[in-house]
């Protein structure tokens, strides 16, 4: 969950580096400006990735910017007990 900002920028969007290791689903924005994303991330694969939060003032022209950045590591389940 991200808070709603203190600023003039609003949520727009978060993408994961590495969708093969950690997919972001469930995105929304609620009408308070909170924002929800479920990060979905594979069991038998391993690697890292970057999750990045992305904002932009709504009345300004140009692509959002990444204002926050989670880097997480993916460590598969072992397979034999």
């Amino acid at each position: 969950m991200l808070r709603p900002r203190t600023d003039d920028k609003r949520w727009t969007a978060v993408r994961s580096s590495a969708p093969v290791f950690a997919l972001v689903s469930g995105w929304r924005v609620d009408a308070d400006g909170t924002a929800h994303a479920s990060l979905r991330c594979a069991g038998t694969r391993g690697g890292s990735a970057e999750i990045t939060a992305l904002a932009k003032a709504p009345d300004v022209a140009g692509a959002a910017r990444g204002v926050f950045v989670l880097d997480m590591t993916v460590t598969p389940y072992a397979r034999e007990g």
